[in-house]
């Protein structure tokens, strides 16, 4: 494209910044320390540490089989709490919708840069890309706020006694985990944001007097009036006599 291709260079920052997001949002899922508990009790959790996540919740113990000990929280369990139960939900749609954002992202881009053709999709999939990447933001900071609430209120979790975890720590600290989500939240609202402002498209759409916002020929010239492409040609070119041809 002749006047997209340097219109778009924020946006191929907004999807650099989105690919990083999704990378951040697929660890803050899989991250562990989403809650630090302090237990008072050593004698199984001998490191009075336990890191509680929204899949599961660990332990240092010299006391059991294994060195690091890990139970699954599962959705369905009766003990999980609403807020545990409504990021691994919110995650997964997360992760989701980001990879559908940098996909969208990329295929505007590539439009911009390298194609000749079909100029009009590509404003709906910067809309789309945009949209996705403003609901990822979403989806990732509502449980990680709403989990660093519950945390900052030391609200309790009645774990089963297969955790060997008590029901209510002595303290407990915000994990490494809602960092790295708030941190991707917000880079995803940045680069939707991005997306969303574009706007040099609808210019390129617009007529114009300027010769390369018409359509190119395959010669490389572009098209004008019948008048205009005899007097590229030289046919009418008052100038121009045979005579002068020998």
């Amino acid at each position: 494209m002749i006047f997209l291709a340097h219109t778009a260079h924020w946006q191929f920052l907004g999807l650099l910044v989105g690919c990083l997001a999704w990378i951040l949002t697929l660890a803050t899922a899989g991250i562990n320390e989403w809650r630090l508990w302090h237990v008072d009790d050593l004698s199984v959790v001998t490191s009075g540490v336990a890191w509680v996540g929204i899949w599961r919740a660990c332990f240092n113990s010299h006391v059991l089989a294994r060195a690091e000990s890990c139970q699954s929280v599962g959705f369905s369990e009766a003990f999980v709490p609403a807020e545990v139960k409504a990021a691994q939900v919110m995650m997964v749609l997360a992760m989701v919708c980001g990879l559908a954002a940098n996909v969208g992202g990329g295929l505007a881009l590539r439009l911009v840069y390298f194609s000749l053709e079909e100029r009009r999709k590509v404003r709906l999939l910067f809309l789309l890309a945009g949209s996705l990447y403003v609901l990822t933001g979403a989806l990732t900071s509502v449980p990680v706020v709403w989990n660093m609430t519950s945390v900052l209120n030391n609200a309790t979790i009645p774990f089963p006694p297969r955790f060997h975890l008590p029901a209510a720590p002595a303290s407990q600290r915000v994990g490494v985990a809602i960092g790295v989500g708030l941190f991707a939240s917000i880079l995803m609202l940045i680069s939707g944001m991005l997306f969303l402002c574009y706007r040099h498209v609808w210019r390129t759409l617009t007529p114009s007097g300027h010769p390369l916002c018409r359509p190119w020929t395959p010669s490389g010239h572009a098209e004008g009036s019948g008048r205009e492409k005899e007097d590229v040609r030289g046919r009418h070119n008052p100038s121009f006599h045979a005579d002068n041809v020998s």
